[in-house]
């Protein structure tokens, strides 16, 4: 894959994590890219659907698993916008995935490169090229925005209620 694939790619990615925004969920994007073609998309739905594993790459992943009738998806890569946690970095292992693109890092939970270093393990019995920053500015403020937007929203909640409890109280 070239630079210029790894950055159109992560764009899809980055479409797939706004649409898990608009419905209330981290943005996540992650699809899987085998002999050039997608076979598999995924973005965060743990809000939407009450799923503690409903993170974008395992979504992929299945899609992907799907799409090729086997657990192994071999010879392709995943793109996700976020450096994968400890369960994700674990399936990309479990599905031999060749390659891992990702966006930007994740310091409280990432298990590629910030806390741990799974997909390149040597004591595991597979091992991914590993691909990181790729569109990271923009994966890291689409994240920050969220974010941000989520905290202003719950502040204002809270402003409400407690308005609302004096109002009450003054009645």
């Amino acid at each position: 894959m070239s630079e210029h694939d790894d950055n159109t790619y992560m764009g899809i990615c980055l479409d797939l994590a706004r649409k898990a925004a608009e419905a209330g969920d981290v943005p996540v994007g992650a699809i899987v890219v085998h002999d050039g073609q997608i076979i598999g998309t995924g973005m965060n739905v743990r809000e939407q659907n009450s799923d503690p594993i409903g993170h974008a790459e395992v979504l992929a992943l299945q899609a992907a698993a799907q799409h090729l009738g086997h657990w192994r998806v071999l010879d392709s890569t995943l793109y996700v916008t976020l450096e994968p946690c400890a369960m994700c970095a674990g399936a990309l292992v479990n599905a031999r995935v060749t390659r891992l693109v990702y966006g930007c890092t994740d310091p409280k939970a990432g298990a590629v490169e910030s806390l741990y270093q799974i997909p390149t393990d040597v004591r595991l019995n597979h091992r991914l090229e590993v691909v990181g920053g790729v569109r990271a500015s923009e994966c890291s403020e689409l994240l920050s925005n969220f974010f941000r937007d989520r905290r202003r929203i719950k502040h204002a909640e809270k402003a409400k209620m407690r308005r609302g409890g004096r109002a009450a109280e003054g009645a």
